[in-house]
């Protein structure tokens, strides 16, 4: 047993070390492909599959990180990871049907989906803001993590209500998305109260 382990604890600390990995590497991933997205002008065929592949895992990510702090945390926080993952699966098929569609960028791929697109980035901003703050009042991870993924959500938001280039729209995927790797880094590193 390590010294960050206790009989019963639940998952072990190899698991949630993997799951660390996991939730580091996919938003990690996720921006890459924003960042790409950005510089290249629009969507490349390499760079959508390397979105699906980031997009694909999420749903998994964060049941992980609920279950790592399911002893402290609220229902709000599995409700928030569950359809936040949820909405991640419908952006995955998103991914697929750009691809399909040869769509040349977002604009173009909003265009075409448009109200469903809109209730699933709804679905993500509802479910995201949930776990963020359950997250927070739980306090097994480190506070900045939840705050960052929170505030990332909310900026999202704002800059869905108010006419904003795609570059601020990446800047709150991107924030959302630091928040996730720092939780997935405190699980890799352990902390020294066993919290995570």
């Amino acid at each position: 047993m390590t010294p960050n382990q206790h009989e019963g604890d639940w998952p072990p600390i190899v698991v949630r070390r993997l799951m660390g990995l996991g939730a580091m590497g996919t938003p990690a991933l996720h921006s890459a492909t924003d960042l790409a997205e950005w510089v290249q002008g629009g969507f490349s065929d390499w760079q959508l599959w390397l979105n699906y592949v980031a997009f694909l895992p999420m749903p998994a990510v964060m049941l992980g990180l609920y279950v790592v702090q399911r002893s402290r945390a609220s229902v709000w926080a599995m409700a928030g990871a569950m359809v936040y993952g949820f909405a991640f699966i419908y952006f995955a098929h998103t991914t697929l049907f750009a691809l399909s569609a040869h769509a040349p960028d977002y604009a173009s791929l909003w265009a075409a989906l448009g109200g469903t697109y809109t209730v699933h980035g709804g679905l993500m901003v509802a479910g995201g803001l949930a776990f963020g703050i359950a997250t927070a009042r739980a306090r097994v991870f480190p506070a900045w993590t939840a705050w960052c993924f929170t505030g990332g959500i909310a900026l999202n938001l704002v800059l869905f209500l108010l006419p904003a280039p795609d570059a601020l729209q990446m800047a709150g995927s991107a924030l959302r998305n630091l928040g996730l790797i720092g939780m997935g880094w405190a699980l890799v590193r352990g902390e020294p109260d066993g919290r995570v």
